[in-house]
C-alpha cells in the first residue's frame, strides 16, 4: 500500500461522534493527522469507516480451536475472524488438564509475542460445576491462588483474563493475585450470590464473562449475580449478541443499566465459526453444530456459538436499533479498554494502529484494513 493513503466520503465514526463525508488518512501502518496533497485519496461514498472489532472472548474458527489447534490452525482460526472484520482476537481456552493447559499456554504466547492474537483468556477451568455450560465436570478445580498463578506464569506476560466463579473456595483471593499481576477477573460460570458478587468485585473483578449465560436468572427475592454485574460501573459486561444466547429484551436491559460504555460484544465463539454445519470437539466434548447453533451432543447445552463480530455488528445497528456509535463502542472501544490496549486500537485516532472495517449501508463487511494493509480487499460494488 502507498505510504500514505485517504479514505475519502465514508460516515466515520470517531470518539467524539459520526463525522459525515469524513476521512481517514492511513500513513504506513498508522492512522495520521494529515496527508501530502497528492496522496491517493479512495472514494468510500454511502459506506461506514469504523474501527477494527477488538473480541475479548474466542475460542477458535475457520474450523481451528485455539485450545487444542496447531500454529497453522490457530492462525486459520484468527485470519477467519479478520475477513469479518476482528483485527484484535484474544485467544480463549476451555477447561482442561492444568499441566495440558499450561503448554498451550507457552504456544500461544509465542503468537501472542508475535502480534498475532492479543493475548490469552483461561475460561475455566475454576468454574462451578452447576453452571459448567460445555465445559468437562471431570476436570473443574477450585481456584486455588497456586493453579491460578500456574496458568498466569506459563503464558509469560500474554494472559489478559481469567473467568472464575468466585464463591468457590479461593476464589476471592485468586481475583486479588489477579488484580495484582494486571490480569482481568471475570466473573462466569458462576453460581454466586447477589452479596458474593459483590465481594468478588470488591475485590478486583472487572469483567462479567457473557452476563446472563451460565449464571442463576435475576431473581426478585434474590437478585443474584446479574444484578449486581449491571448496577456497578467497574464491571463491563459480555454480551453474545447472536439471536440465540440472549432475547433482545435482555440486550436492552443489559444496555439501559450499564450503558454502552460498560458493554463489550464478544462471539464466545468456536471452531465452526466461518465454517458451517457439522460435528466438532470443543476440549475433550463433542458438539453438534446445526442452523449455526452449536450445542453438546451429551446433554444438549449451548456449546460456545458460530458467531462472527460483523453478525453481532449488523444485528445490533438492525434488529436491536442501537445507535451505530453505541455498537462501535461495545464492540472495538470497550474491549481495547478492557484488555488495556486501547492507546493502539479501538478507535481511530492519530497514532493508532490503522485497523479499520469498510462496510455499506446495510452494516455488511465491504473491506477491512490491519496495521494498514488490506486484509479484505474494499468492495465497493
Amino acid at each position: 500500500m502507498a505510504v500514505s493513503t485517504v479514505l475519502a466520503g465514508a460516515r466515520v465514526v470517531l470518539p467524539t461522534g459520526i463525522v459525515e463525508n469524513g476521512r481517514v488518512i492511513v500513513d504506513g501502518g498508522r492512522i495520521a493527522g494529515a496527508a501530502p496533497a497528492d496522496a491517493p485519496a479512495l472514494d468510500l461514498t454511502g459506506h461506514w469507516v469504523v474501527p477494527g472489532f477488538v473480541d475479548m472472548h474466542n475460542h477458535g474458527g475457520g474450523g481451528a480451536s485455539f485450545t487444542s489447534g496447531t500454529v497453522d490452525e490457530i492462525l486459520t482460526g484468527v485470519h477467519t475472524h479478520r475477513l469479518h472484520g476482528t483485527t484484535t482476537v484474544v485467544a480463549s481456552f476451555v477447561t482442561g488438564e492444568m499441566d495440558f493447559l499450561s503448554t498451550r499456554a507457552g504456544l500461544l504466547s509465542e503468537l501472542a509475542e508475535q502480534g498475532e492474537i492479543a493475548g490469552i483468556h483461561f475460561e475455566g477451568p475454576f468454574i462451578a460445576p452447576c453452571r459448567k455450560g460445555a465445559h468437562d465436570e471431570t476436570l473443574l478445580r477450585d481456584p486455588d491462588p497456586a493453579d491460578v498463578r500456574k496458568l498466569i506464569d506459563a503464558a509469560r506476560g500474554q494472559a489478559r483474563m481469567v473467568t472464575l466463579a468466585t464463591e468457590l473456595p479461593g476464589g476471592i483471593d485468586s481475583v486479588r493475585l489477579l488484580a495484582e499481576h494486571g490480569v482481568v477477573a471475570a466473573i462466569g460460570h458462576t453460581d454466586a450470590t447477589y452479596e458474593q458478587t459483590v465481594e468478588a468485585i470488591d475485590a478486583g473483578a472487572t469483567v462479567a464473562t457473557h452476563l446472563y449465560n451460565a449464571m442463576p436468572a435475576l431473581g426478585h427475592r434474590a437478585p443474584g449475580p446479574i444484578a449486581a454485574l449491571l448496577e456497578d460501573e467497574r464491571i463491563t459486561v459480555e454480551l453474545i449478541n447472536d439471536g440465540t444466547h440472549l432475547h433482545p429484551a435482555a440486550l436492552e436491559l443489559a444496555f439501559h443499566h450499564a450503558g454502552p460504555q460498560r458493554v463489550a460484544f464478544i462471539t464466545d465463539a468456536m471452531d465452526a465459526a466461518g465454517f458451517g454445519d457439522g460435528r466438532y470437539m470443543l476440549g475433550p466434548l463433542a458438539v453438534e453444530v446445526k442452523d449455526s447453533v452449536a450445542r453438546l451432543v451429551e446433554g444438549g447445552s449451548i456449546a460456545g456459538s458460530t458467531l462472527t463480530l460483523d453478525r453481532a455488528f449488523k444485528r445490533a445497528a438492525t434488529v436491536d436499533g442501537l445507535p451505530v456509535e453505541s455498537v462501535v463502542q461495545a464492540i472495538s472501544a470497550n474491549p481495547a479498554r478492557v484488555l488495556g490496549i486501547d492507546d493502539r486500537v479501538g478507535s481511530l485516532e492519530p497514532g493508532k494502529d490503522a485497523d479499520l472495517v469498510v462496510l455499506d449501508a446495510a452494516f455488511d463487511v465491504k473491506g477491512v484494513m490491519r496495521k494498514g494493509a488490506w486484509v479484505v480487499e474494499p468492495d465497493l460494488a
